[in-house]
This record gives C-alpha cells, structure tokens and sequence, in this order.
C-alpha cells in the first residue's frame, strides 16, 4: 500500500495484476478441523479463527455432527449454534507455530476462504503475484506432506482484450474420468453438431451409455467447480 491508503502503483482506478489461488495442503497432521473431515461426509465449510494471546480460537460448520463428536485429534469442540441442516463448532487450543494458515497469514496474506474434505485443508487465496504464491508453498514446506495449487485465475481482463486465465488441476479427476473425457473429446462428441453419440462413445470405452454419462458429468462438475470458483 502506498501513502493515504491507495494501492502502492499509485491509483485507486489502476487495474490490478494480482491472481486468485485455490491451494490444496495434503498431510496437515496437527489441524483438528482437518482431522474431523476425513470421517464427515462432504466438506466442513466456513472455518474462522481469530487469536487472543497464546490461544486460537476456531469456528467451523458441520453437516455430520457425529463425524465431529468421533473424530479423533479433535480438542472437544462445543457445539454453538443449530442451523437445522449444519450445526456451528467452536474449539480452543495453544497457538501452534506450525499451523498451516498462521504460517500464511505471517506473510501477510488474509486467506479468503478456508475449508476441509477428505483430510486436506483447502484455501482460497487473494495474492498480489505469483511470487507470493512461491513464498507459500516455500513456506509450507516441512509442515505439509505436498502443497497442491488446484486453480489459478488471473484479475479481470485489462483493458487489452485480454481475458481472465484459469489453470485446471486435472489431478482432481480419476484415471476413468480422464479416459472419458480424452475419448469423448477425440470421437467428436463436443463437436456441434456431433461426430459420435453417447452410445457410440461408451462402445469404444466398453461402458453402458449410463456409465458414460454418470463419469462425463462427474468430470464436467470438477472441472467447472474450478474455472467458476468465486464466480
């Protein structure tokens, strides 16, 4: 930032060159909320935390209360608030030097967004660079088992034509679903109008028609989740 409170290039209407970040942190062992979501059905959304002297105090929402309660690694979380569908926790413990999102907010970035699946801890950053992405990763190392940046969208186009880029993790999708996708693509099936029909694509994958569409959708869903994230 630069003097009065306007971005450092000196105009609060200059277009920023800053990128959005989706980071997947696998192997994040002493994270309670990362522990409790590798037995909850489906993410454990909104997790919060804030920090009072030696204490961090943090806030998250569950849809499978029981999968909190059985969690091992979990410090006791008290139930706070019932929201019918998802229930809010809320949990104390001694501020830890090696948690992952305190070790990025120490490089002065805010995490936008924060949630667990499946034992992975995903965070939705704001960065100024892509070099403040490699001071993260960098940092994580010896925290985390592997960083994982799963999509990386660029700012709003700059007035050059240029429109926003994404970068699609395709380690999301199974082996399958990647064979489906490739031998779709290659077939004609996405071509308009098309070269080769769902029945005609399932055959050379020796899948029912059903089997087809089931994994093609999958895909398509992880995949759109990522280009469309924040959108």
């Amino acid at each position: 930032m630069g003097t009065g409170g306007k971005p450092a290039d000196g105009g609060a209407g200059a277009t920023p060159d800053g990128v959005r970040a989706g980071v997947a942190i696998h192997g994040t062992g002493n994270c309670p909320v990362v522990a409790a979501s590798t037995a909850h059905e489906g993410p454990i959304t909104g997790v919060t935390w804030t920090h009072a002297g030696d204490t961090h105090t943090e806030e998250f929402r569950a849809r499978d209360p029981d999968a909190v309660d059985g969690a091992e690694g979990v410090p006791e979380p008290a139930s706070v608030v019932d929201l019918g569908d998802e229930r809010v926790y809320r949990y104390e413990r001694p501020r830890d030097g090696a948690c992952a999102c305190r070790i990025i907010e120490e490089l002065d970035c805010p995490i936008a967004d924060a949630r667990a699946e499946d034992g992975v801890l995903l965070l939705t950053l704001h960065l100024p660079d892509l070099e403040r992405l490699r001071d993260i990763v960098s940092a994580l190392d010896g925290t985390a088992e592997r960083v994982e940046v799963r999509y990386l969208v660029e700012g709003a186009a700059r007035g050059d034509g240029a429109s926003d880029r994404t970068l699609v993790d395709r380690g999301r999708l199974t082996d399958r679903q990647c064979e489906v996708l490739r031998t779709a693509y290659r077939m004609g099936y996405f071509e308009r109008p098309r070269d080769a029909n769902a029945s005609e694509v399932a055959g050379a994958l020796d899948i029912s028609p059903s089997t087809f569409a089931e994994h093609l959708a999958t895909a398509q869903r992880k995949l759109l989740e990522e280009t469309l994230a924040g959108n």
